[in-house]
C-alpha cells in the first residue's frame, strides 16, 4: 500500500472518531446547562477538554488528511499563522484541561481537613474562572505561533520546523531553543501534577478500602469493586498521557538539539504522537473515571 494512502486511512481514522466523539460531549453538556440552568465543575472541565480536541481535529488532523491525499500547498501564510495558531493554543488547553481535571477530583475526594475544605470550595466555585486564566496564558503564551509560522518554502534558516503543510521558522538559534524549552517545560508541569494528583487519588482509595473491611462482606465485595474500576481508570490514565507525552517531548528534545531538523522527523513526529493524544481512549478513560468517582462518592468515601 502506498504510503499516502496509508496516512490519508490513518487521518481519516481520526477525524471520524474525533469529531463525533468531541461533538457528543459538547451537546450533551449543552443540553444539559439549558435544560438544567447550571453545569458541575467536573462537566464544565470535560466540555471544554471536549471542546480543545475538537478544535485540534480542525486545526491539525483535518488539514494532515488533505495533504496526504496529495492537496498540497493548502495554506498561505496567513492561514498558516491562523491554523498553527488555533492548534498550538488548543493542544495547550488539552494538556491543562485535563491536568485540572485531575487536580480537581483530587482535591473533592480528599479528608475533609481545614485546607482541603477551603480548596474544595475555592476551587470548586471558580473552576470557569481559572480555564479563562489558563486559556488567556496559552493565548498570550503562543503568539509566536504568529509570528513565525509561514506556507512552506524552498528556502529557510537552519533554525525550522518543517511541518507537514506549514514551516515554523525561529529565523535564530536562541528563539528555536527558548520556545522549545518553554513549550516542554509546560507540558511536564502539567503532566507532573496530573501525576501527583492521580497518586493521590489511588492512595485515598486505597486507604477507604481498607477502612470498610469492617462492613458485611456482601457491601465489602460490592465496593471494593467500585474502588479497584476507578483506582484502574486513574492509573490507565496517567500512564496514557505520561507515555504518549513523554515520548512526544524526548522527540521534541531531541529535535532541539539539531541545528536543522529533517521534515520526515518532525512530521513523524507530529503523526506518531500528537494525533494519538487525541483519540477515542482517552475520552473512554475520563469517561469511566468520572462515573466510578462518583460511585465512590455516594458510599461516602472519606
Amino acid at each position: 500500500m502506498d504510503i499516502r494512502l496509508l496516512k490519508a486511512a490513518i487521518f481519516f481514522f481520526f477525524t471520524v472518531i474525533g469529531v463525533p466523539d468531541n461533538l457528543y460531549i459538547v451537546l450533551k453538556f449543552s443540553l444539559i446547562r439549558i435544560i438544567e440552568k447550571k453545569l458541575l465543575p467536573n462537566n464544565i472541565i470535560l466540555m471544554t477538554l471536549a471542546l480543545a480536541n475538537l478544535l485540534i481535529v480542525f486545526s491539525r488532523v483535518i488539514p494532515q488528511f488533505l495533504h496526504a491525499i496529495v492537496i498540497v500547498n493548502l495554506f498561505d501564510d496567513a492561514n498558516c499563522k491562523l491554523f498553527g495558531y488555533a492548534y498550538r493554543v488548543s493542544r495547550a488547553m488539552s494538556i491543562c484541561t485535563t491536568s485540572l481535571l485531575s487536580c480537581h477530583q483530587c482535591i473533592l475526594i480528599a479528608p475533609n481537613t481545614r485546607l482541603w475544605i477551603l480548596l474544595k470550595q475555592k476551587v470548586t466555585q471558580n473552576v470557569l474562572a481559572i480555564i479563562m486564566a489558563i486559556l488567556l496564558v496559552n493565548l498570550a503564551l503562543y503568539r509566536t505561533s504568529f509570528i513565525y509560522a509561514n506556507a512552506r518554502k524552498n528556502y529557510t534558516s537552519p533554525y525550522t520546523l518543517h511541518l507537514v503543510y506549514c514551516d515554523t521558522d525561529f529565523l535564530t538559534y536562541v528563539s528555536y531553543i527558548a520556545n522549545g524549552i518553554v513549550f516542554a517545560s509546560r507540558d511536564f508541569l502539567f503532566v507532573g501534577m496530573m501525576t501527583l494528583a492521580s497518586v493521590y487519588i489511588v492512595y485515598i482509595l486505597l486507604r477507604h478500602q481498607r477502612y470498610i473491611k469492617g462492613i458485611r462482606s456482601s457491601d465489602k465485595v460490592q465496593r471494593r469493586s467500585v474502588e479497584y474500576k476507578a483506582s484502574r481508570a486513574v492509573i490507565l490514565l496517567v500512564v496514557f498521557y505520561v507515555l504518549l507525552y513523554g515520548m512526544d517531548n524526548c522527540m521534541w528534545i531531541y529535535i532541539l538539539t539539531l541545528s536543522n531538523p529533517s521534515r520526515t522527523l518532525v512530521t513523524g513526529r507530529s503523526e506518531m504522537f500528537q494525533n494519538i493524544l487525541q483519540d477515542v481512549p482517552k475520552h473512554s478513560l475520563l469517561d469511566t473515571w468520572k462515573r466510578n468517582y462518583m460511585c465512590v462518592q455516594k458510599n461516602q468515601l472519606r
